[in-house]
């Protein structure tokens, strides 16, 4: 399987799940989401944030690992994921695939939106 970053260009990751990560512009706290890329469309694995506040809630059965609260949020499968760019979180979204991370910014820095997908 392939994910497609879909901005001003596209860029195609051969990677079968991904981590999408940033950091909360209010409470200045990290968010993960493992994902992974299934037929038709994207499913959530796990979620987990260091605090909680503004909008932040861990989810339902969340549990406290020392650092993170983590649950596996009740999502069906997702045809995309759209990220919009936000001047308060300058550094933007960080995505991690195959063993490399990237930002995400980059290839937003043309388009308001950058949408990932399963490459078809």
């Amino acid at each position: 399987m392939s994910l497609c970053v879909v901005g001003a260009k596209t860029l195609v990751l051969a990677t079968s799940a991904f981590t999408l990560s940033w950091t909360h512009s209010v409470q200045k706290t990290l968010w993960e989401e493992h994902w992974r890329i299934e037929q038709g469309g994207l499913r959530i694995v796990e979620a987990r944030v260091e605090g909680s506040g503004a909008g932040m809630e861990p989810g339902e059965g969340a549990k406290f690992d020392g650092r993170f609260w983590r649950w596996k949020p009740d999502l069906p499968l997702l045809p995309e994921l759209l990220l919009r760019r936000s001047d308060a979180v300058p550094q933007g979204w960080r995505l991690c695939a195959a063993g490399k991370c990237r930002a995400i910014a980059d290839r937003a820095e043309t388009a308001d939106v950058v949408a990932l997908r399963p490459c078809l």
